[in-house]
C-alpha cells in the first residue's frame, strides 16, 4: 500500500484482527466508505472511534434514527430563526448564509483537516436513505439551493458506516463501499481484548471465565447471545464480588450481566441442568 496513506494498526484500547486492519487501510487507500457489519457487541461503532484515535483525527458522529433523512446530514435551513429575526429585528435576514447550518456530512466536507465520519446504524432509516447519499458520497460535494453554492470536501473524510443488518441495503450503495463483516472474536483474540481492559486479571479466573462464556455462546435457543461488552461487564462484576475461579467453574454467578432476556434465562437454566457439571445460575448479587 502506498506510503502516502495513513495506516491504521489498532490502538491500545482496541484490538483488531489482521483482516480488519487490512480492510480499514484498503478503504482509506481507495477513499471509499467502509461498511461494517457484525453481531451486536463486536465493536462496529468503536472501530470508527479508534480509527480517529489511532490516526489522530477528529471524529464526527452521525447517529441514524428511523426519522433521519439524507438531507439532515448535509445542511439545515433554519427558517424559524430567520422568521423570528425578521419579526423582531435581531439579525440581517437578507444574509441567508446565517441560517444555513451544516449537518455531520456537511461538517466533514467543510473541515480544513481530514476527519473520520461515522454514519452509525445506517439501516435504521427508511429504504431510500442509502440511495439518497450516493451522489454525495461519490462526488464528496452537495449543492445548497438557498444560497446557490456548492459545498465540496476540502479533505475527503474517512467514512465508516455501520449496519445491524435490519434491512437489505441497495446494491448501488453496496458497490460504492468496501465491506467487512466483523467475525466474533475467537478465544485467543478475546483473551487479548480482555487483557486490554483487565491486565491484572488472574490467569485461573480468566481461563474459567472464557470457558464459561464460550460455552454460553454455544447454547442453542438464545434470542440474544452474550457479546464482548457483556463479557467485560461480567468480569467487572465477578471482580467486584470477589468471585473465585472455582465458583465460576461450578456456577454462573451474576448471569444477568450476560443474559438480557427472560426467555434466554429460561433456556440457560435448562442448559445448566443438562450440562455434565450441573451448576447454579446466579441471579442475585453476591456482594
Amino acid at each position: 500500500m502506498s506510503e502516502q496513506f495513513d495506516r491504521f494498526v489498532g490502538t491500545d484500547k482496541y484490538i483488531v484482527s489482521p483482516e480488519l486492519k487490512d480492510v480499514v487501510n484498503v478503504a482509506i487507500a481507495l477513499a471509499r466508505p467502509l461498511l461494517v457489519k457484525g453481531e451486536p457487541g463486536t465493536g462496529k461503532t468503536l472501530l470508527a472511534h479508534n480509527i480517529a484515535r489511532g490516526l489522530s483525527k477528529r471524529l464526527i458522529v452521525w447517529n441514524i434514527k428511523s426519522t433521519t433523512k439524507a438531507k439532515d446530514g448535509l445542511y439545515v435551513y433554519d427558517t424559524v430563526q430567520r422568521l423570528n429575526d425578521s419579526r423582531f429585528g435581531t439579525g440581517d435576514v437578507s444574509d441567508i448564509k446565517r441560517y444555513i447550518h451544516l449537518g455531520q456530512l456537511g461538517q466533514s466536507f467543510a473541515s480544513q483537516e481530514q476527519v473520520v465520519l461515522l454514519i452509525d446504524e445506517v439501516d435504521k432509516a427508511d429504504l431510500e436513505f442509502p440511495n439518497d447519499l450516493l451522489n454525495e458520497l461519490d462526488e464528496m460535494s452537495f449543492f445548497v439551493m438557498e444560497t446557490e453554492e456548492t459545498v465540496a470536501a476540502l479533505q475527503r473524510p474517512i467514512v465508516v458506516i455501520t449496519s445491524n443488518s435490519e434491512k437489505e441495503l441497495p446494491d448501488a450503495f453496496l458497490r460504492r463501499c468496501v465491506f467487512h463483516y466483523i467475525e466474533f472474536p475467537d478465544p485467543e483474540l478475546m483473551r487479548r481484548i480482555v487483557g486490554v481492559h483487565y491486565p491484572e486479571l488472574e490467569e485461573k479466573l480468566l481461563k474459567e471465565v472464557l470457558k464459561r462464556f464460550y460455552w454460553l455462546r454455544q447454547v442453542e435457543g438464545f434470542r440474544k447471545k452474550p457479546s464482548t461488552s457483556e463479557l467485560l461487564d461480567w468480569i467487572q462484576g465477578l471482580l467486584a464480588g470477589g468471585v473465585s475461579p472455582e465458583t465460576v467453574a461450578k456456577e454462573l454467578p451474576f448471569a444477568g450481566a450476560l443474559i438480557k432476556k427472560e426467555q434466554d434465562m429460561e433456556v440457560l437454566e435448562a442448559a445448566m441442568a443438562r450440562s455434565a457439571g450441573g451448576g447454579r445460575v446466579g441471579l442475585r448479587s453476591r456482594y
